[in-house]
């Protein structure tokens, strides 16, 4: 699949919180039985209880880091607080789910109060257990540079999806690329 057509790059994941990467595990998050897509949208109703996210990958002595953030907030006009961490599991080890992982900052739902926000869960892998430390904040928060700090590579799997306040409608406008 061509990178202009990637729904990553459309949705601009890639750019504005992920540089572009392969896919190398498979990541399914599901709120209440509905499984996040790519630009999928949610109401903040939908998405107040943490998410179940089962990881793959090869066996249980690889460990994962997973990242949740809002590059939206504030707002998406002016996301003065990019990118806000919304939550932080690490040490998930492979072909598990996140509950097997040790949450290093606790599930904030979201709750968008202006524009679409692009809720994006990032999958890294660990070099090892216990490698990963929690941020001493969630808002200005850096994927890219907590990748590094902790030598967590490219991710190795993204998915992201939409939310607006309950009465907002409408979808994300797309900008051409």
């Amino acid at each position: 699949m061509s990178r202009a057509r990637d729904s990553l790059v459309v949705g601009r994941v890639i750019g504005d919180v992920l540089e572009p990467f392969i896919k190398r595990v498979s990541l399914r998050i599901n709120y209440s039985g509905k499984e996040i897509t790519n630009g999928r949208e949610f109401k903040p109703s939908e998405v107040v209880n943490q998410p179940r996210v089962e990881v793959g990958g090869n066996d249980l002595r690889t460990f994962y880091t997973l990242v949740m953030v809002d590059p939206d907030a504030p707002s998406p006009s002016n996301p003065h607080l990019r990118e806000y961490l919304q939550w932080l599991v690490v040490d998930i080890p492979g072909t598990t789910d996140a509950t097997f992982g040790r949450e290093l900052m606790c599930y904030e739902p979201p709750r968008p109060t202006m524009g679409i926000h692009r809720m994006v869960l990032v999958l890294f892998q660990q070099l090892g257990r216990e490698t990963v430390y929690p941020p001493g904040w969630r808002q200005n928060f850096n994927t890219k540079d907590f990748a590094e700090i902790y030598n967590l590579g490219q991710p190795v799997a993204a998915v992201y999806f939409n939310c607006q306040r309950e009465s907002g409608s409408g979808g994300r406008r797309m900008y051409p690329i």
